[in-house]
Protein backbone atom coordinates (compact mmCIF):
# COMPACT_ATOMS: atom_id res chain seq x y z
CA UNK A 1 0.00 0.00 0.00
CA UNK A 2 2.81 2.23 0.49
CA UNK A 3 4.28 1.42 -2.81
CA UNK A 4 0.82 2.70 -4.19
CA UNK A 5 0.35 5.32 -2.21
CA UNK A 6 4.04 6.74 -3.58
CA UNK A 7 2.95 6.29 -7.07
CA UNK A 8 -0.46 8.13 -6.61
CA UNK A 9 1.21 11.10 -4.61
CA UNK A 10 3.91 11.15 -8.12
CA UNK A 11 1.37 10.83 -10.46
CA UNK A 12 -0.65 14.00 -9.35
CA UNK A 13 2.79 15.90 -9.01
CA UNK A 14 3.43 14.92 -12.51
CA UNK A 15 -0.08 15.88 -13.33
CA UNK A 16 -0.58 19.30 -11.41
CA UNK A 17 2.90 20.62 -11.59
CA UNK A 18 5.07 19.20 -14.42
CA UNK A 19 2.26 18.96 -16.68
CA UNK A 20 4.59 16.87 -18.85
CA UNK A 21 3.73 14.40 -21.56
CA UNK A 22 4.32 11.41 -19.13
CA UNK A 23 2.43 8.08 -18.18
CA UNK A 24 0.36 8.10 -15.22
CA UNK A 25 0.27 4.16 -14.12
CA UNK A 26 -2.62 3.58 -12.19
CA UNK A 27 -2.71 -0.10 -11.12
CA UNK A 28 -1.54 -2.34 -8.43
CA UNK A 29 -0.01 -5.57 -9.83
CA UNK A 30 -2.55 -8.29 -10.13
CA UNK A 31 -2.07 -12.48 -10.08
CA UNK A 32 1.56 -12.65 -10.45
CA UNK A 33 1.92 -9.21 -11.36
CA UNK A 34 -0.17 -9.03 -14.28
CA UNK A 35 -2.18 -5.81 -15.54
CA UNK A 36 -4.33 -4.71 -18.49
CA UNK A 37 -2.33 -1.55 -20.34
CA UNK A 38 -4.75 1.13 -22.06
CA UNK A 39 -3.47 4.54 -23.31
CA UNK A 40 -5.53 7.53 -22.26
CA UNK A 41 -4.75 11.10 -23.47
CA UNK A 42 -6.65 14.36 -22.60
CA UNK A 43 -6.20 18.00 -23.24
CA UNK A 44 -5.35 18.69 -19.50
CA UNK A 45 -3.25 21.58 -20.34
CA UNK A 46 -3.54 24.05 -23.17
CA UNK A 47 -6.58 26.18 -24.97
CA UNK A 48 -9.42 23.20 -23.92
CA UNK A 49 -7.77 22.61 -20.49
CA UNK A 50 -10.92 23.70 -18.82
CA UNK A 51 -12.68 20.72 -20.44
CA UNK A 52 -9.52 18.33 -20.34
CA UNK A 53 -8.61 18.84 -17.00
CA UNK A 54 -11.78 17.70 -15.12
CA UNK A 55 -12.03 14.61 -18.08
CA UNK A 56 -8.52 13.70 -17.04
CA UNK A 57 -9.01 13.94 -13.67
CA UNK A 58 -12.69 11.56 -14.14
CA UNK A 59 -10.78 9.16 -15.98
CA UNK A 60 -8.56 8.44 -13.47
CA UNK A 61 -10.54 8.81 -10.53
CA UNK A 62 -12.65 5.95 -11.98
CA UNK A 63 -9.72 3.70 -12.69
CA UNK A 64 -9.02 3.59 -9.28
CA UNK A 65 -12.40 3.39 -8.39
CA UNK A 66 -12.80 -0.42 -10.69
CA UNK A 67 -9.17 -1.71 -9.38
CA UNK A 68 -9.33 -1.12 -5.47
CA UNK A 69 -13.32 -1.24 -5.27
CA UNK A 70 -14.15 -4.03 -7.34
CA UNK A 71 -10.95 -5.67 -8.09
CA UNK A 72 -9.58 -4.58 -11.48
CA UNK A 73 -11.54 -6.33 -14.67
CA UNK A 74 -11.88 -10.38 -14.25
CA UNK A 75 -8.81 -9.93 -11.25
CA UNK A 76 -6.63 -7.95 -13.54
CA UNK A 77 -5.87 -4.58 -12.70
CA UNK A 78 -5.73 -1.86 -15.53
CA UNK A 79 -3.03 -0.17 -16.31
CA UNK A 80 -3.03 3.71 -17.30
CA UNK A 81 -0.53 4.93 -19.01
CA UNK A 82 -2.19 8.33 -19.38
CA UNK A 83 -0.38 11.39 -21.61
CA UNK A 84 -1.69 15.03 -21.82
CA UNK A 85 -1.95 15.99 -25.45
CA UNK A 86 -2.58 19.94 -25.03
CA UNK A 87 -5.23 19.78 -27.24
CA UNK A 88 -2.27 19.87 -29.97
CA UNK A 89 -2.74 17.49 -32.68
CA UNK A 90 1.16 16.29 -33.56
CA UNK A 91 1.16 15.81 -29.69
CA UNK A 92 -1.69 13.59 -29.91
CA UNK A 93 -0.08 11.74 -32.67
CA UNK A 94 2.76 10.97 -30.80
CA UNK A 95 0.64 10.04 -27.71
CA UNK A 96 -1.13 7.24 -30.04
CA UNK A 97 2.34 6.01 -31.43
CA UNK A 98 3.51 5.30 -27.85
CA UNK A 99 0.82 3.67 -26.83
CA UNK A 100 0.71 1.23 -29.31
CA UNK A 101 4.39 1.00 -28.64
CA UNK A 102 3.78 0.42 -24.68
CA UNK A 103 1.43 -2.78 -25.79
CA UNK A 104 -1.49 -0.67 -24.77
CA UNK A 105 -4.62 -2.92 -26.02
CA UNK A 106 -6.74 0.43 -26.88
CA UNK A 107 -6.51 3.82 -26.59
CA UNK A 108 -9.18 6.86 -25.43
CA UNK A 109 -9.60 10.62 -26.02
CA UNK A 110 -11.68 13.50 -24.49
CA UNK A 111 -11.91 15.59 -27.53
CA UNK A 112 -13.19 14.96 -31.45
CA UNK A 113 -10.33 16.99 -32.28
CA UNK A 114 -8.01 15.12 -31.06
CA UNK A 115 -9.08 11.66 -32.52
CA UNK A 116 -9.74 12.91 -35.66
CA UNK A 117 -5.52 14.07 -35.63
CA UNK A 118 -5.00 10.49 -34.53
CA UNK A 119 -7.59 8.65 -36.18
CA UNK A 120 -5.56 8.09 -39.47
CA UNK A 121 -2.49 6.46 -37.74
CA UNK A 122 -5.12 4.44 -35.65
CA UNK A 123 -7.38 3.00 -38.30
CA UNK A 124 -4.25 1.82 -40.28
CA UNK A 125 -2.91 0.17 -37.56
CA UNK A 126 -6.22 -1.19 -36.49
CA UNK A 127 -5.71 0.23 -33.23
CA UNK A 128 -8.88 0.69 -31.42
CA UNK A 129 -10.04 3.85 -30.28
CA UNK A 130 -13.07 5.61 -28.02
CA UNK A 131 -14.00 9.21 -28.40
CA UNK A 132 -15.62 10.73 -25.25
CA UNK A 133 -16.99 13.87 -27.91
CA UNK A 134 -17.75 12.58 -30.77
CA UNK A 135 -18.06 14.09 -34.15
CA UNK A 136 -19.29 12.13 -37.78
CA UNK A 137 -15.77 12.01 -39.07
CA UNK A 138 -14.41 9.79 -36.21
CA UNK A 139 -16.97 7.16 -37.12
CA UNK A 140 -18.50 7.26 -40.56
CA UNK A 141 -17.47 5.29 -42.39
CA UNK A 142 -17.37 2.85 -39.22
CA UNK A 143 -13.97 1.86 -38.75
CA UNK A 144 -11.99 1.30 -35.70
CA UNK A 145 -12.97 4.53 -33.60
CA UNK A 146 -15.50 4.61 -31.89
CA UNK A 147 -17.88 7.21 -30.07
CA UNK A 148 -18.78 6.90 -26.72
CA UNK A 149 -21.62 8.95 -26.78
CA UNK A 150 -23.83 10.82 -29.85
CA UNK A 151 -21.85 13.24 -32.04
CA UNK A 152 -21.86 16.76 -32.71
CA UNK A 153 -24.04 16.62 -35.81
CA UNK A 154 -26.76 14.33 -32.95
CA UNK A 155 -26.74 17.49 -31.00
CA UNK A 156 -27.96 19.92 -34.00
CA UNK A 157 -30.08 17.66 -35.32
CA UNK A 158 -32.03 17.11 -31.20
CA UNK A 159 -31.63 20.97 -30.58
CA UNK A 160 -33.47 22.17 -34.18
CA UNK A 161 -36.05 19.45 -33.93
CA UNK A 162 -37.13 20.48 -30.19
CA UNK A 163 -36.64 24.53 -31.31
CA UNK A 164 -39.00 23.63 -34.36
CA UNK A 165 -41.62 22.00 -32.65
CA UNK A 166 -41.30 24.00 -28.90
CA UNK A 167 -39.79 27.69 -29.52
CA UNK A 168 -40.10 28.42 -33.01
CA UNK A 169 -44.14 30.33 -33.45
CA UNK A 170 -43.02 32.89 -36.83
CA UNK A 171 -44.32 32.29 -40.25
CA UNK A 172 -41.90 30.74 -43.20
CA UNK A 173 -38.80 29.41 -42.60
CA UNK A 174 -37.02 30.39 -39.07
CA UNK A 175 -33.27 31.98 -40.13
CA UNK A 176 -30.22 30.18 -38.33
CA UNK A 177 -26.74 31.42 -38.13
CA UNK A 178 -23.96 29.04 -37.34
CA UNK A 179 -20.83 29.92 -35.48
CA UNK A 180 -18.44 26.90 -35.15
CA UNK A 181 -14.78 25.90 -33.77
CA UNK A 182 -12.95 25.29 -36.62
CA UNK A 183 -11.97 21.70 -36.03
CA UNK A 184 -14.22 18.30 -35.61
CA UNK A 185 -16.28 19.93 -32.78
CA UNK A 186 -17.87 22.60 -35.06
CA UNK A 187 -18.03 20.53 -38.46
CA UNK A 188 -19.67 17.83 -37.09
CA UNK A 189 -22.85 20.23 -36.27
CA UNK A 190 -22.14 21.81 -39.96
CA UNK A 191 -22.59 18.37 -41.11
CA UNK A 192 -26.10 17.94 -40.11
CA UNK A 193 -27.13 20.85 -40.53
CA UNK A 194 -26.35 19.95 -44.25
CA UNK A 195 -28.11 16.74 -44.48
CA UNK A 196 -30.99 17.62 -42.51
CA UNK A 197 -31.69 21.90 -42.48
CA UNK A 198 -33.89 21.56 -45.40
CA UNK A 199 -35.98 18.54 -44.59
CA UNK A 200 -36.73 20.10 -40.90
CA UNK A 201 -37.56 23.75 -42.65
CA UNK A 202 -34.66 25.93 -41.42
CA UNK A 203 -32.54 28.06 -43.36
CA UNK A 204 -28.66 28.20 -42.40
CA UNK A 205 -28.10 31.95 -43.68
CA UNK A 206 -24.44 32.19 -42.03
CA UNK A 207 -21.76 29.90 -40.96
CA UNK A 208 -18.84 31.29 -39.18
CA UNK A 209 -15.42 29.61 -37.98
CA UNK A 210 -13.31 30.38 -34.75
CA UNK A 211 -10.18 28.92 -32.98
CA UNK A 212 -10.26 27.85 -29.54
CA UNK A 213 -8.38 30.83 -28.62
CA UNK A 214 -10.36 33.50 -29.96
CA UNK A 215 -10.35 36.59 -28.04
CA UNK A 216 -12.97 38.81 -29.54
CA UNK A 217 -15.81 37.26 -31.74
CA UNK A 218 -17.52 41.21 -32.39
CA UNK A 219 -17.05 41.37 -36.03
CA UNK A 220 -18.60 38.39 -36.58
CA UNK A 221 -21.88 38.90 -34.62
CA UNK A 222 -22.05 42.45 -36.29
CA UNK A 223 -22.13 40.37 -39.43
CA UNK A 224 -24.73 37.61 -38.03
CA UNK A 225 -26.80 40.97 -36.19
CA UNK A 226 -27.32 42.84 -39.31
CA UNK A 227 -28.70 39.06 -41.28
CA UNK A 228 -31.04 39.31 -38.31
CA UNK A 229 -31.51 35.92 -37.23
CA UNK A 230 -34.18 34.04 -35.17
CA UNK A 231 -31.60 31.57 -33.86
CA UNK A 232 -27.82 31.41 -33.28
CA UNK A 233 -26.31 27.60 -32.67
CA UNK A 234 -22.88 27.30 -31.21
CA UNK A 235 -20.52 24.11 -31.20
CA UNK A 236 -17.32 25.05 -29.56
CA UNK A 237 -15.68 24.36 -26.45
CA UNK A 238 -16.86 26.76 -23.18
CA UNK A 239 -14.07 29.37 -23.35
CA UNK A 240 -15.05 30.62 -27.14
CA UNK A 241 -18.57 30.03 -26.30
CA UNK A 242 -18.68 32.14 -22.84
CA UNK A 243 -16.66 35.23 -25.29
CA UNK A 244 -19.13 34.71 -28.33
CA UNK A 245 -22.32 34.77 -25.70
CA UNK A 246 -20.78 37.73 -24.06
CA UNK A 247 -19.99 39.09 -27.75
CA UNK A 248 -23.56 39.04 -28.20
CA UNK A 249 -25.03 40.26 -25.06
CA UNK A 250 -22.83 43.42 -25.63
CA UNK A 251 -24.08 43.93 -28.82
CA UNK A 252 -27.78 43.31 -28.38
CA UNK A 253 -28.08 40.33 -29.87
CA UNK A 254 -29.01 38.38 -26.31
CA UNK A 255 -31.47 38.20 -25.25
CA UNK A 256 -33.83 38.50 -28.48
CA UNK A 257 -32.25 36.06 -31.05
CA UNK A 258 -32.57 32.36 -29.46
CA UNK A 259 -28.96 30.28 -28.81
CA UNK A 260 -28.39 26.84 -29.03
CA UNK A 261 -25.38 25.02 -27.66
CA UNK A 262 -23.95 21.59 -29.10
CA UNK A 263 -22.67 19.67 -25.78
CA UNK A 264 -19.08 20.21 -25.91
CA UNK A 265 -20.32 23.97 -24.38
CA UNK A 266 -22.53 23.66 -22.09
CA UNK A 267 -21.16 23.13 -18.76
CA UNK A 268 -20.54 24.18 -15.39
CA UNK A 269 -17.47 25.95 -17.26
CA UNK A 270 -19.31 28.08 -19.11
CA UNK A 271 -21.37 29.24 -15.99
CA UNK A 272 -18.22 29.74 -15.00
CA UNK A 273 -16.28 31.94 -17.46
CA UNK A 274 -18.91 33.87 -19.24
CA UNK A 275 -21.46 34.17 -15.65
CA UNK A 276 -24.63 32.81 -14.98
CA UNK A 277 -26.57 36.32 -16.00
CA UNK A 278 -25.05 36.21 -19.12
CA UNK A 279 -25.63 32.51 -20.06
CA UNK A 280 -28.94 32.56 -18.44
CA UNK A 281 -31.94 31.04 -21.12
CA UNK A 282 -29.41 29.79 -23.71
CA UNK A 283 -30.28 25.73 -24.79
CA UNK A 284 -28.27 23.23 -25.13
CA UNK A 285 -28.00 19.53 -25.60
CA UNK A 286 -25.83 17.45 -23.76
CA UNK A 287 -25.82 12.98 -23.53
CA UNK A 288 -25.63 12.87 -19.79
CA UNK A 289 -27.31 12.67 -16.15
CA UNK A 290 -26.91 16.01 -14.55
CA UNK A 291 -25.37 16.30 -10.83
CA UNK A 292 -27.34 15.10 -8.24
CA UNK A 293 -29.65 12.75 -10.50
CA UNK A 294 -31.53 10.46 -8.86
CA UNK A 295 -29.79 7.25 -10.80
CA UNK A 296 -27.16 4.26 -8.88
CA UNK A 297 -23.87 5.40 -10.32
CA UNK A 298 -24.25 9.27 -9.03
CA UNK A 299 -23.38 8.27 -5.79
CA UNK A 300 -19.81 6.56 -6.02
CA UNK A 301 -18.90 8.73 -8.39
CA UNK A 302 -19.58 11.51 -6.13
CA UNK A 303 -17.44 10.13 -3.52
CA UNK A 304 -14.50 10.02 -5.46
CA UNK A 305 -15.10 13.64 -6.76
CA UNK A 306 -15.49 15.10 -3.70
CA UNK A 307 -12.68 12.87 -1.65
CA UNK A 308 -10.16 13.54 -4.79
CA UNK A 309 -11.32 16.77 -7.29
CA UNK A 310 -13.49 18.22 -5.37
CA UNK A 311 -13.77 21.73 -7.63
CA UNK A 312 -14.68 19.24 -10.36
CA UNK A 313 -18.01 18.20 -8.68
CA UNK A 314 -20.59 20.15 -10.57
CA UNK A 315 -19.14 19.74 -13.89
CA UNK A 316 -20.61 17.36 -16.39
CA UNK A 317 -17.45 16.78 -18.50
CA UNK A 318 -16.21 14.47 -15.45
CA UNK A 319 -19.49 12.60 -15.32
CA UNK A 320 -18.62 11.84 -19.20
CA UNK A 321 -15.32 10.41 -18.47
CA UNK A 322 -15.97 8.74 -15.41
CA UNK A 323 -17.80 6.87 -17.60
CA UNK A 324 -15.81 6.45 -20.22
CA UNK A 325 -13.69 4.47 -17.57
CA UNK A 326 -16.74 2.36 -16.82
CA UNK A 327 -17.06 1.48 -20.26
CA UNK A 328 -13.55 1.08 -20.95
CA UNK A 329 -13.39 -1.66 -18.09
CA UNK A 330 -16.36 -3.48 -19.42
CA UNK A 331 -14.74 -3.74 -23.03
CA UNK A 332 -11.78 -5.44 -21.54
CA UNK A 333 -13.46 -7.67 -18.77
CA UNK A 334 -15.87 -9.36 -22.65
CA UNK A 335 -12.36 -9.26 -24.27
CA UNK A 336 -10.51 -10.84 -21.15
CA UNK A 337 -13.81 -13.55 -20.95
CA UNK A 338 -13.99 -14.15 -24.86
CA UNK A 339 -10.57 -14.27 -26.13
CA UNK A 340 -8.36 -14.62 -22.99
CA UNK A 341 -5.55 -13.11 -20.76
CA UNK A 342 -2.98 -14.11 -22.20
CA UNK A 343 -4.16 -12.74 -25.82
CA UNK A 344 -4.45 -9.26 -24.46
CA UNK A 345 -1.32 -9.25 -22.34
CA UNK A 346 0.92 -9.30 -25.84
CA UNK A 347 -0.40 -6.10 -27.09
CA UNK A 348 -0.22 -5.83 -31.04
CA UNK A 349 -2.39 -6.91 -33.14
CA UNK A 350 -3.49 -9.92 -31.84
CA UNK A 351 -4.91 -8.22 -28.46
CA UNK A 352 -5.94 -4.90 -30.39
CA UNK A 353 -7.91 -7.25 -32.42
CA UNK A 354 -9.53 -9.13 -29.92
CA UNK A 355 -10.55 -5.89 -28.04
CA UNK A 356 -12.41 -4.69 -30.84
CA UNK A 357 -14.19 -8.09 -31.39
CA UNK A 358 -14.45 -9.37 -28.33
CA UNK A 359 -15.14 -6.76 -26.45
CA UNK A 360 -16.10 -3.56 -28.33
CA UNK A 361 -18.27 -5.12 -30.38
CA UNK A 362 -20.02 -7.39 -27.95
CA UNK A 363 -21.27 -4.24 -25.96
CA UNK A 364 -24.99 -5.44 -25.16
CA UNK A 365 -27.39 -2.81 -23.40
CA UNK A 366 -23.93 -2.03 -20.60
CA UNK A 367 -25.30 0.64 -17.80
CA UNK A 368 -22.84 2.60 -16.73
CA UNK A 369 -25.16 3.18 -13.91
CA UNK A 370 -27.76 5.28 -15.60
CA UNK A 371 -24.78 7.78 -15.71
CA UNK A 372 -25.80 8.18 -19.86
CA UNK A 373 -27.58 6.11 -22.01
CA UNK A 374 -26.88 2.48 -22.31
CA UNK A 375 -23.87 1.13 -24.22
CA UNK A 376 -24.28 -1.14 -27.11
CA UNK A 377 -22.44 -1.95 -30.36
CA UNK A 378 -24.49 -1.64 -33.25
CA UNK A 379 -23.11 -3.33 -36.49
CA UNK A 380 -22.39 -0.01 -39.19
CA UNK A 381 -23.15 2.76 -35.99
CA UNK A 382 -19.75 2.92 -34.04
CA UNK A 383 -21.73 5.15 -31.88
CA UNK A 384 -22.13 3.37 -28.00
CA UNK A 385 -24.22 5.48 -26.39
CA UNK A 386 -27.32 6.88 -28.77
CA UNK A 387 -29.59 9.27 -26.27
CA UNK A 388 -29.47 12.89 -25.29
CA UNK A 389 -31.14 15.37 -23.59
CA UNK A 390 -31.91 19.54 -24.48
CA UNK A 391 -31.07 21.56 -21.38
CA UNK A 392 -31.82 25.37 -20.30
CA UNK A 393 -29.65 27.44 -18.68
CA UNK A 394 -31.98 28.71 -15.40
CA UNK A 395 -31.32 30.81 -12.50
CA UNK A 396 -27.51 29.52 -13.16
CA UNK A 397 -28.13 26.12 -13.45
CA UNK A 398 -27.88 23.93 -16.51
CA UNK A 399 -31.46 22.08 -16.28
CA UNK A 400 -33.02 18.94 -18.34
CA UNK A 401 -36.19 20.33 -19.90
CA UNK A 402 -36.79 17.09 -21.88
CA UNK A 403 -36.57 13.16 -21.31
CA UNK A 404 -34.23 10.96 -23.45
CA UNK A 405 -34.11 11.85 -27.19
CA UNK A 406 -32.86 8.76 -29.15
CA UNK A 407 -30.37 9.76 -32.12
CA UNK A 408 -31.02 8.17 -35.17
CA UNK A 409 -28.03 6.65 -37.47
CA UNK A 410 -26.79 9.39 -40.23
CA UNK A 411 -24.63 7.79 -42.87
CA UNK A 412 -22.81 10.78 -43.58
CA UNK A 413 -20.30 9.23 -46.23
CA UNK A 414 -23.10 8.84 -48.55
CA UNK A 415 -23.37 12.66 -49.39
CA UNK A 416 -21.04 13.57 -51.65
CA UNK A 417 -19.61 16.89 -49.66
CA UNK A 418 -18.40 14.85 -46.21
CA UNK A 419 -15.21 15.14 -45.78
CA UNK A 420 -14.80 17.76 -48.12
Amino acid sequence: MKQKRLMVVAGVILLVLVLAVVPVISACAGPGGKTIKVGMSTPSTGPAAEKGSPMGHANLDAIEYINNELGGVAGYPIEVVWLDNAYDASKVVTNVKRFMDEDCVLFTTASSAMMSASMEIANRASFPGIASFNSPILHRPPLHIYGQMPDYGDDWAAFAKYYMENIWKGPGKPKMAMHLLNNPTGYGALDASKAAAEELGIEIISVDEHKAATTSEMDSLTRIRASNPDVLYISSTPAPTALIIKNAVDLGLYPGVTIGLGHAGITSALVDIAGADVVEGVYGVFPTVNWGDDVPGMAKMTEYVRNLHPNDEGNMDYITSWAQSLIVAEVLRLAVENAGYDVLAKGGEEAWQAVETQGIQKLNNFDVGGLHGPVSYTPGDNRLSKSVRIFQIQNGAITPITDWIEAPVVKYEEFDWFGQ
